[in-house]
């Protein structure tokens, strides 16, 4: 062990890879975390999202960005791969779940959790620089007198966001860690928030957890992709593993290093995969339940384009600035890309329902005829991105999927538990009609979502979830890994049952939980 080059090797920069970096140089671990995407600074960032080679991450046809769209068979994946994981392109909202989140779930007899996590909650809010959002614009305003009109309005109220607002435009020193910080600059609500904030205004990952992890000594490889960890000598990782890795840009180099511990943090759609390709090669001791119990918030997503003559600007204000309540299982978030952001206009199609493909095809095909100067306005309007508002419905009620290595493809997923994800969702869907009545609109969704009724999703969880033992879960309720020494995960994939709501938060709380139990070093 004493030969060994680091501590801990940390496989990901999201949420659950940065708190993981920080906390333990904290206590004086040598740390190196590998990171697939790439480094990103404000001038970096797309003007909006038809910039493809600065905004998709598809770097097999040249798109080096920091959005990926990864489509299974059950849903349609958003995410993020960069230095600094889905921060940089998620919408900043961070709730926290209902109390049903806390006692459902393969996690929910190892802990009393809703009051355990609560000191952590708390410390992720400091962390992230949840602030709630001072200014409603015309998305929130919309929503908000939907809400007026379903006698609803008390449960509507604005979202708490990782965002600095400070003065407007203003730069000024840290805020948030006595000078320990980077700079700076109070929000200009440009709505652009997941493109990418240009302005210095977002609270991403780079400018907290991973900016003081630096700060310890903590070395971060962007631009290489994990392939292989392997238990040196022992079977059972005690005299510590080999981790193997190589550019994710096309450089074939592989490289090595020896590390005591291994933190897998890439996300569901990083850590599930390489997972599974372990299991029957290097790391045999892992549980079978790895892939099961995949989630999403039961989600719908809706656009939905203003026809009005004279309209409002759905584009101002931070990426989702408000939620609605609509009952105990269900939320609702209106969602905002910056100005000239139009990309979503060529992957959409008006959305009707219909018990197959064939049905849906007739629907829309009568959609065509019965409102055609609708259509043509929506499909051809200007100004894409202020008259277009993308509304995020969230539910509780569960169900799973699991994910499997595919031939074809890399992924493949199958029904589990509950109803099959589905897009049709008929509260998201008269939701969706209030709103396009308001702004003379209709729905409109992703072609897979209409076609195939397959749901999209920025939120997939699970996959590694925790268990009483590797029968009923892949690592422990403190985020060990059963069957190895000085192996973790801590991503969305350790979420263990639905927490219906964003779950950027507590991924960051339940990995802050899981580092307090690490020792410090000796």
């Amino acid at each position: 062990m004493k030969n060994l080059e680091v501590d801990y090797v940390i496989i990901g920069s999201g949420f659950g890879g940065s708190v993981s970096a920080l906390r333990l140089a904290e206590k004086g671990y040598k740390v190196l975390v590998i990171e697939k995407g790439k480094w990103f600074k404000g001038e970096d960032f797309p003007d909006n999202n038809w910039q493809l080679k600065k905004w998709i991450w598809e770097p097999k046809l040249g798109l080096k960005g920091f959005f990926k769209m990864t489509f299974l068979n059950h849903v349609t994946v958003l995410s993020g791969v960069g230095v600094g994981g889905g921060s940089l392109t998620y919408a900043n909202t961070l709730p926290i779940p209902k109390s049903e989140f806390f006692r459902t779930g393969s996690w929910a007899s190892l802990n009393n959790w809703e009051t355990l996590l609560q000191p952590f909650y708390k410390t992720a809010y400091k962390m992230l620089g949840a602030e709630v959002n001072p200014k409603l614009f015309d998305a929130d305003k919309t929503l908000q007198n939907i809400a007026k009109n379903s006698g609803k309005e008390a449960h509507f109220e604005p979202t708490k966001v990782a965002v600095y607002f400070g003065e407007t435009g203003i730069t000024v020193g840290d805020p948030y860690f006595n000078g320990k910080g980077p700079d700076r600059t109070g929000c200009i609500f440009c709505g652009a928030c997941m493109t990418g904030c240009k302005f210095n205004a977002k609270n991403t990952l780079d400018k907290n957890y991973l900016h003081l992890a630096q700060q310890l000594g903590v070395e971060i490889l962007a631009e290489k992709e994990v392939v292989d960890v392997k238990p040196i000598n022992v079977n059972d990782g005690s005299n510590g593993y080999i981790v193997t890795f190589k550019s994710s840009l096309g450089n074939k180099k592989i490289e090595t290093i020896t590390t005591k511990g291994v933190v897998f943090a890439g996300g569901v759609l990083g850590t599930v995969p390489l997972l599974l390709k372990l299991k029957s090669t290097s790391l045999p001791n892992l549980s079978n339940c790895i892939g099961r119990f995949v989630r999403t918030n039961n989600e719908s997503l809706h656009i939905v384009t203003s026809t009005e003559k004279k309209p409002k600007d759905f584009s101002k204000g931070i990426a989702i600035g408000s939620i609605l309540h609509t009952d105990e299982n269900s939320h609702l978030e209106p969602v905002r890309y910056g100005e000239g952001s139009g990309f979503f206009r060529t992957l959409s199609i008006p959305f009707v329902y219909g018990s197959n493909v064939f049905s849906r095809i007739l629907g829309l095909i009568k959609l065509f005829f019965t409102k055609p100067t609708l259509i043509f306005k929506t499909v051809f309007a200007k100004n894409y991105a202020q008259r277009s508002t993308v509304l995020l419905f969230m539910q509780t009620l569960d169900s799973t999927i699991r994910i499997k290595l595919g031939k074809v493809t890399k992924m493949k997923t199958e029904q589990e538990e509950g109803e099959t994800p589905s897009a049709f969702i008929a509260e998201a869907m008269k939701l969706s009609k209030e709103y396009g009545k308001e702004v003379n609109g209709i729905p409109y969704a992703n072609i897979t979502d209409m076609l195939l009724g397959t749901p999209t999703t920025a939120h997939i969880l699970g996959g590694a979830v925790m268990g009483e033992n590797a029968e009923k879960g892949v690592i422990d309720k403190n985020c060990n890994v059963f069957g190895y020494n000085n192996m973790m995960v801590c991503d969305g994939s350790i979420i263990s049952a639905n927490p219906g709501v964003n779950p950027s938060l507590s991924i960051t709380a339940i990995s802050e939980y899981a580092l307090s139990t690490i020792p410090i070093k000796n």
